[in-house]
């Protein structure tokens, strides 16, 4: 069978766009880690290391997603996505919760 390229590039844009997130994750982490905000370190270590750990299974998550979704386009089978977006949402949700507890205390 014959796979239209346009869903083949579809998905790696998808792709893409889950990789961009895991960098910008990871840029996140970076800077919460470098920039000098006044909070206990402690506290900031934690944050950028759920950045990092939410950008580290983002791109595992992308790159299984890409596989399934490409071997459902190449068989004609259903492609089945799952909840996997909810990991970068719940992450950056405990991150911004704890973000707003450091800015208010």
């Amino acid at each position: 069978m014959d796979v239209d390229p346009r869903f083949t590039l579809a998905n790696e844009r998808t792709f893409l766009a889950w990789i961009r997130t895991a960098l910008g994750l990871l840029a996140g982490a970076a800077a919460l880690d470098t920039i000098d905000t006044g909070w206990p370190e402690s506290a900031v270590r934690t944050l950028a290391a759920t950045l990092a750990v939410t950008a580290i299974v983002s791109m595992g998550i992308a790159w299984n997603r890409w596989r399934r979704v490409q071997q459902a386009i190449e068989s004609g089978a259903p492609a089945r996505v799952g909840t996997s977006h909810l990991v970068p949402a719940v992450g950056v949700a405990i991150v911004g919760a704890g973000v707003l507890v450091l800015i208010l205390t």
